[in-house]
This record gives C-alpha cells, structure tokens and sequence, in this order.
C-alpha cells in the first residue's frame, strides 16, 4: 500500500518522505564515483547524461546530471547549504568517517550541535553534506534542547575531534556519554568556521 501525504487540520497537505536529489555537474564521472564511495550507492540507472543512484530501495537518491562547461561554486551566494543524512548510532557515524578517511576523503567541519553530532562533507563540485547522528532518543527531546538555555547562549555548537571520539568509544566509554554536547559558553557564526 503506497504512502499518502498526511493532511493536518489546517487542510495542507503534506509530503509523507524527501525522495531525492539532482545535481548538475561537468566533473560526470568524478561526481558518480564520489557518491557511489561516499554514499556507499549504487547506479540503477545511467547513460552519458544522466545517472540514477540509490544506497536503498528507493529508485534514485540522488541524480547527477551531466552538463558541460558549467562554472565553479563561489562563497558568499545564497543557495543550498547542505544536505543532510542520519545514521543509526555514532559508532556507524564514526566507522563510516574512519572508511572515508582511509580513501583520502575529510570532513570539511565536525561539531555537536547539541540534537545531533555532525561531520560536514563537500564533494568535488564543493555541494555539502552532512552526516549525522541524534543526541537524543526522541525528536521530543531534541526539540526540547532548542528551547534550553544552552541553546540560546551557543545556538551553532561545539567542535569536537572525530579521532579522539573513536580513541574513546573503543576504551568503552558509552555513546550517550560521548554524544553530550560540552558547555563551552556563549558561541556565534563568527566564532565557527561553516564552510
């Protein structure tokens, strides 16, 4: 039985799921094969134009259109920041940075924000995304950490080292332990450097 939007008192009727993104770019093959060891995806679909890929049983998450001559990303323009995606615990979280890392492939900026613990990736072409795990057991708790006074004094969150988060989940100290965002004081975009 397929899925329906989910339709609140308010008569808006609402998607039930984000199905995927596209993405143009003139580095084609680079571009599939970043996201295929990235994503750990695989095509379902691709010709000299158009790859689709997907890492589940979705048809496509992503797409990536091949389109010639297109210029390089440049800061300071609005758009997209990043895309983000969740996994199951930080020890998946963690696994998955040490995979990418021995293939050469860095975050761009690791922090706890406090709901969740993040590591911030940009992919050739520079588009971001984030890989992240929740802090929190429900989305209740999370929310509830948006209205805390911590949030309030340092609403970015605190940088952490993903080696030495590794160095200790292997010493046995316990994830919910390792997922506790420090309280370091008052923290604003110009004391972080987001990508």
């Amino acid at each position: 039985m397929a899925a329906s939007a989910t339709t609140l008192s308010d008569g808006i009727a609402r998607p039930v799921k984000l199905a995927h993104f596209v993405l143009r770019s003139s580095r084609y093959a680079e571009i599939v094969a970043w996201y295929q060891l990235v994503l750990g995806m695989r095509s379902v679909f691709a010709n000299d134009l158009l790859t689709f890929l997907t890492y589940d049983d979705e048809h496509h998450r992503v797409a990536i259109l091949n389109v010639p001559d297109l210029g390089q990303q440049t800061g300071g323009i609005a758009g997209v920041h990043h895309i983000a995606f969740t996994y199951g615990s930080l020890s998946e979280l963690l696994a998955h940075y040490e995979r990418l890392r021995d293939h050469g492939i860095k975050p761009v900026f690791v922090i706890n924000h406090g709901p969740t613990t993040s590591m911030y990736y940009a992919d050739p072409d520079g588009n971001q995304l984030e890989f992240q795990v929740e802090n929190y057991d429900s989305v209740v708790e999370s929310t509830k950490f948006f209205y805390s006074e911590e949030f309030a004094e340092n609403p970015i969150g605190v940088e952490f080292d993903p080696e030495d988060l590794i160095a200790r989940l292997r010493a046995g100290e316990p994830e919910a332990q390792l997922k506790k965002r420090p309280r370091v004081g008052a923290k604003g975009l110009a004391d972080v450097k987001l990508v």
